[in-house]
């Protein structure tokens, strides 16, 4: 498969080999009947998929199938076996030998070669000691010693380590390579959790989750934060940083060993209870995957693994990100398919994970990997040259995969682009993933507070933004996440507020405009995010509560400090500031979803988008939502229409004295329909909005 051109009409297997027009493309017409104007592309969506169907016939000729072919960490990397010999094993294409050392054999680089097998493949047999025990013990540090093709002795870490440590700090910044066999092994418990109806995701990272300045360890976060998730009423957590990343301020963003889950937390056993604790709870756990490129690191990373600049990534300047000083995978070779597959089982089946999000699929997708390309929506940005088919088409065997084997996964891509086709299963042409990240939303909000006063926003292009995605391809609506967090930026509340925050936030400090309508503000923003966005919604961990100042982890440029690399929850505890309305709010909000489910319903139907009045009202899943960003009119009366009739009653109000409101709005007061029906509606209510609030009614 090294060399297969997906890019063209042929990489020389059965389907590609045919027109595309003559391949079956199962339920290819759905997608083409619910978009008309995805007829012209009707070609390029059978080519994609006949390179696929190429791909999987290739895994079941030479691979044992599926299933085995993705679960290549059973044959690969250090194994002690329960005779107590070891088998290595290593793939290294461009490599002249290689060699094991480590602590086992006094570092001695050449005692212990690996023998040459097909296709670059390389294994190493150590038979057990005279007394039974095995040569090579848990935590034993080793390394591969590679020799290049001039002859040249290197050492590397296994790309399918599975546990990988700092040195101390004296001895350098080098990864090492410790054996991870232990001798009694985390048990779970609990099963896993049925895949949400309505996905409510808290994106956290474990080493920030900690109050002091340190990095958070693994049973902290099972300990202490994950019971202030369940209560604030997510049902699903997403972990950043999880795969080994050699550099701590990278945010996880640039990994280094795959198979490893980060020894900076603990150990992968304290992991594995982390995932346990998680299920015990009901809490849905995804992770944050990085496929789409991998640390420039040699010594401690897959770089120039074999000595060559290929190997897993494509060489020269194919092989590079240019924005992200990184390298990107050759996704077309046999053998990083299987590396990439079996990281996803390895996940799943090891750690128990129940979904993935994965990161930068705007760079897989493009051969421009996104690079100052705006995406105007036109389709024949989707469907030209400029498509990287070897991506999609591993995308499209990542999702076929992971939804063959477990049902109950969900998969989710962060895509700015908005590739049709992206949240639509397989077999229908797309490329499979449950959900897409709607980018386009905290970019709005950011724009918004940055540049125009908030007397002069613009309902309907706020409501555009908020309802522009294609049908029946779901999106994960946020107003924040990890990327508005970071410094450099401002969170949404650090915009809205940063004036007075360290001076007014207390409860009893003098009343104060800017707190008054930054906490207003939070609140609504978040609401209509939530209930209009998407149809699953995400915040970032801290966010909820209006978490001040920036995120900024550890590095030279600010003396290795901690101190904007934590959150402080001592904030929202403190009873005497006003952090915990904004907490009080987003559980209500959560737990009112949880209730009606307008996330697995139905977009909202919007009725009234008001400039002058500054007023948005939509119905979605039974409950009429109203908004009034209006800064000082209140609206007595103001009318609404709906479709259901009957008693509706106030069951949210971000006026509520709970949430930091004045109060304004007496909930008991029942509001009935009106058969005259208004705003395109059978019926209407009418009901007191006051300026700056957000209210829910329901007559159910």
């Amino acid at each position: 498969m090294k060399g297969s051109n997906c890019t063209s009409a042929n990489m020389g297997g059965k389907f590609s080999s045919m027109d595309p027009m003559d391949v079956e493309v199962p339920k290819l017409q759905d997608m083409l009947e619910r978009d008309p104007y995805l007829k012209p592309y009707e070609r390029e969506y059978r080519r994609r998929y006949a390179c696929f169907k190429d791909y999987i016939e290739k895994v079941n000729e030479s691979g044992g199938g599926l299933d085995e072919f993705s679960k290549g960490y059973n044959y690969y990397g250090i194994h002690i076996n329960a005779d107590n010999s070891v088998t290595c094993r290593e793939w290294a294409p461009g490599a002249r030998a290689l060699f094991l050392t480590g602590d086992f054999n006094g570092w001695n680089r050449s005692s212990h070669p690996y023998n040459k097998l097909e296709f670059g493949k390389w294994e190493l047999n150590i038979p057990a000691n005279s007394d039974g025990s095995s040569v090579i013990k848990h935590l034993s540090e080793v390394k591969v010693v590679v020799q290049t093709q001039n002859g040249e002795l290197v050492d590397r870490l296994s790309p399918w380590a599975t546990y990988v440590v700092a040195p101390p700090r004296e001895e350098g910044f080098t990864y090492k390579q410790r054996v991870w066999h232990p001798q009694n092994k985390y048990q779970m418990k609990y099963p896993k959790v049925p895949k949400p109806k309505s996905l409510r995701i808290y994106e956290c990272h474990v080493g920030i989750a900690t109050s002091e300045g340190r990095v958070g360890q693994y049973k902290e976060f099972a300990q202490n934060v994950l019971p202030r998730i369940k209560k604030l009423g997510y049902n699903a957590i997403q972990l950043m940083a999880i795969m080994e990343h050699a550099y701590y301020a990278s945010f996880g963003y640039q990994v280094t060993s795959f198979f490893a889950a980060s020894s900076r937390y603990g150990t992968p056993e304290e992991l594995k209870e982390l995932l346990d604790e998680a299920h015990r709870l009901g809490l849905y756990v995804l992770l944050d995957v990085v496929h789409s490129h991998a640390s420039k690191n040699v010594l401690d990373g897959l770089n120039q693994f074999d000595g060559t600049d290929s190997c897993y990534f494509h060489a020269g300047a194919r092989g590079e990100h240019s924005l992200w000083d990184s390298r990107l995978f050759n996704y077309s070779d046999y053998e990083v398919l299987r590396f990439l597959l079996s990281n996803l089982r390895w996940y799943c089946e090891e750690y128990q994970f129940d979904g993935f999000r994965f990161d930068g699929v705007t760079s897989m997708l493009y051969h421009s990997r996104g690079i100052g390309q705006g995406f105007s929506g036109h389709y024949d940005e989707y469907f030209g040259l400029n498509v990287d088919t070897e991506a999609v088409v591993y995308l499209m065997l990542a999702n076929y995969l992971l939804h063959d084997f477990y049902p109950n996964v969900t998969t989710i891509a962060e895509d700015v682009s908005g590739m049709p086709g992206s949240c639509r299963p397989v077999e229908e042409g797309g490329i499979g993933f449950d959900y897409r990240l709607a980018m386009a939303i905290p970019d709005k909000w950011i724009k918004l507070l940055k540049e125009v006063p908030d007397d002069a926003w613009d309902m309907g292009n706020i409501v555009h933004t908020l309802s522009n995605r294609r049908w029946m391809e779901k999106t994960v609506a946020y107003a924040e996440s990890h990327d508005q967090a970071l410094v450099g930026d401002k969170t949404i509340a650090f915009w809205l507020m940063d004036k007075e925050m360290y001076t007014h936030m207390s409860t009893v400090s003098d009343p104060s405009l800017v707190i008054d309508r930054g906490i207003a503000l939070h609140k609504m923003i978040r609401l209509i995010t939530h209930a209009l966005g998407g149809e699953a919604y995400l915040n970032f961990i801290g966010n909820e509560f209006g978490h001040p100042e920036w995120l900024d982890f550890p590095r030279v440029g600010n003396n290795d400090s901690y101190h904007y690399a934590r959150r402080q929850w001592n904030l929202v505890d403190d009873d005497l500031l006003k952090y915990k309305y904004l907490n009080n709010f987003d559980a209500a909000m959560n737990h009112l979803e949880e209730k009606y489910g307008w996330l697995h319903q139905n977009p909202a139907y919007v009725s009234w988008k008001h400039q002058e009045d500054k007023v948005v009202v939509f119905e979605r899943a039974g409950l009429l939502f109203a908004f009034n960003f209006h800064p000082t009119k209140s609206y007595t009366d103001y009318r609404m229409g709906v479709d259901g009739s009957g008693e509706f009653k106030v069951v949210l109000n971000s006026d509520d004295p709970a949430f930091g409101g004045h109060n304004r709005i007496d909930t008991s007061v029942a509001h009935y329909t009106d058969p005259l029906g208004w705003a395109g509606r059978r019926n209407f209510i009418q009901a007191y909005l006051p300026s700056r609030t957000a209210v829910v009614f329901s007559n159910y």
